[in-house]
C-alpha cells in the first residue's frame, strides 16, 4: 500500500500524466514479449472518483508500429465509397470548420464517413460524396501559371 496521500480531485492534466506513466510501464512489459502498445482515449472521466484508461496491445507490423484496425477497414472500403485508401487521416474544411477523416462504417450507408472536428475532437458523420467534394475542393492547383 502506498504512503502517498491521494489527491482530493482528479484534473484532466493529472489523468493524462497518469495515462502516460501507465503507457511507459505497459510498453516495457510488452517489449519483453515482442509486442507493441498504444494508448486509447481516456473515457469515463469522473474528476471526483476516477477515469478509464485503455491500451491496445498488438503484434508489431514490419515497421514496428501497431496494427490499426480502423485504418485497415477504411482502406478496405474507401474505394467502394468513392474515396482513396490514402484519404484516411486527411483533413478537409467545410468552410467554417476543419475536420480529419477517422474511419468508414459501411453499416451506415447514408453517412458512412466518420470524421472528428480538429479543435475539440468531436465526432461527426458525413456522406462519402460530401467528403470527396470537400477533399477535392481543398486541393490547391499547383500547375505553373505561364501554361
Amino acid at each position: 500500500m502506498s504512503t502517498t496521500k491521494p489527491p482530493r480531485n482528479l484534473t484532466p492534466v493529472l489523468c493524462q500524466r497518469l495515462q502516460l506513466d501507465m503507457l511507459r510501464a505497459c510498453k516495457e512489459i510488452a517489449a519483453r514479449h515482442g509486442l507493441v502498445v498504444e494508448a486509447q482515449d481516456i473515457t469515463g472521466v469522473d474528476l471526483r472518483w476516477g477515469f478509464d484508461a485503455a491500451f491496445r496491445v498488438s503484434i508489431p507490423l514490419p515497421d514496428g508500429t501497431a496494427l490499426d484496425p480502423v485504418r485497415l477497414r477504411f482502406e478496405a472500403f474507401a474505394e467502394a465509397f468513392g474515396l482513396s485508401p490514402a484519404d484516411y487521416g486527411r483533413q478537409f474544411s467545410t468552410g467554417r470548420e476543419l475536420f480529419k477523416i477517422t474511419g468508414i462504417d459501411p453499416r451506415r450507408p447514408k453517412y458512412p464517413v466518420s470524421a472528428e472536428r480538429i479543435p475539440d475532437g468531436q465526432g461527426f458523420k458525413f456522406t462519402s460524396d460530401q467528403v470527396a467534394l470537400l477533399l477535392q475542393k481543398g486541393m490547391r492547383d499547383v500547375t505553373p501559371k505561364d501554361r
